[in-house]
């Protein structure tokens, strides 16, 4: 129903608005009409922004399937994906995994139309330098957190697709760890999972606390030393996570553990500002602490900043998208 809502809302309240271009993302893959009205009516361009693969994402997870019953609701959302993807001028995906899975599953799309547009981040954006009183020493000292150890954090969603049974099998094998520590910040339907698992263990090395508002979270992010990135083993689609912008931007290195199919831990991997194990075994998240505590975290960090300016900031997504359109005025 959303769709004919958009439309009528462009119709009625955006009647004298010529667009010369329509820019939108996914999820949702339910906005093809919308899409098709403004470039029919304005003669417009378009480009999709492919945050994420739906539905084949909710089949990994379980959620759908390709057969039976819940194979009606999959064929529904694949043809409003197929659709979708043809309204589309061009198509921006995150990662190089990315385009080539788009390609491979969706063989009727040109080559041409599809390319990398990463998510990208203003670095004005990231509080970077901090006040006296929020220093990094007063932020740890704010949420109980060691001033003397390194510290590795997890921010952002905490639901099914990170593998939350997974992230709470490593942090049982890390609780009571000496020589560093780990802050799990965040929201979703895996949280209260999460939670009940923290408040029955006496962990003397975890910390999980719930989401905070940006500006808090960002100072927290700067005064920890190493990121995490966790995605469920399932997926067969290449996700690219957002949250590794903060820890980019903040100077941290990255241990990711995901599927295979992402190339999130392999581009960190071949640039030198991170480590990637699969998330299956939790001994193989242990052994790459053990790995990161035993580099050089500081050259790691300024070696995956300097990645982030050259990839992944606002203007690069911007110019990607603008080269195609340099006949509009």
């Amino acid at each position: 129903m959303l769709e004919n809502t958009f439309i009528n809302a462009i119709g009625t309240c955006l009647s004298d608005v010529k667009f010369d271009l329509v820019l939108y993302h996914t999820p949702p893959v339910t906005f093809e009409k919308v899409v098709r009205y403004v470039k029919k009516r304005d003669g417009a361009a378009s480009y999709l922004l492919l945050k994420d693969i739906f539905p084949q994402n909710a089949v990994d997870m379980g959620m759908m399937s390709k057969k039976g019953i819940k194979g009606i609701v999959y064929r529904y959302f694949r043809r409003k994906e197929i659709n979708l993807y043809a309204a589309s001028d061009y198509i921006g995906c995150m990662s190089p995994a990315n385009v080539r899975f788009l390609l491979d599953n969706n063989p009727y799309l040109p080559a041409d139309k599809v390319e990398v547009a990463p998510n990208s981040i203003e670095l004005k954006e990231i509080g970077r330098e901090s006040s006296q009183e929020k220093s990094k020493e007063y932020i740890r000292s704010k949420y109980g957190i060691p001033k003397d150890k390194p510290i590795f954090i997890y921010g952002g969603n905490l639901g099914k697709p990170q593998g939350i049974d997974y992230i709470i099998s490593c942090l049982d094998e890390v609780k009571n760890c000496k020589d560093c520590y780990f802050v799990i910040v965040g929201s979703g339907s895996e949280f209260p999972k999460l939670q009940k698992w923290y408040e029955r263990q006496k962990c003397e090395s975890v910390r999980v606390l719930r989401s905070l508002p940006k500006e808090e979270y960002d100072m927290l992010v700067s005064s920890c030393d190493v990121g995490l990135i966790f995605l469920d083993h399932r997926f067969t689609i290449p996700n690219y996570p957002s949250r590794l912008l903060s820890y980019l931007a903040a100077k941290m290195p990255v241990l990711c553990a995901t599927d295979s199919n992402t190339d999130i831990g392999r581009i960190a991997e071949d640039n030198g500002y991170g480590y990637w194990c699969e998330s299956i075994k939790p001994e193989d998240f242990t052994k790459l602490v053990d790995k990161i505590l035993h580099s050089d975290i500081k050259a790691m960090g300024n070696r995956g900043y300097e990645f982030l300016c050259k990839n992944y900031l606002a203007e690069h997504t911007c110019n990607t998208i603008l080269k195609h359109f340099e006949n509009y005025s």
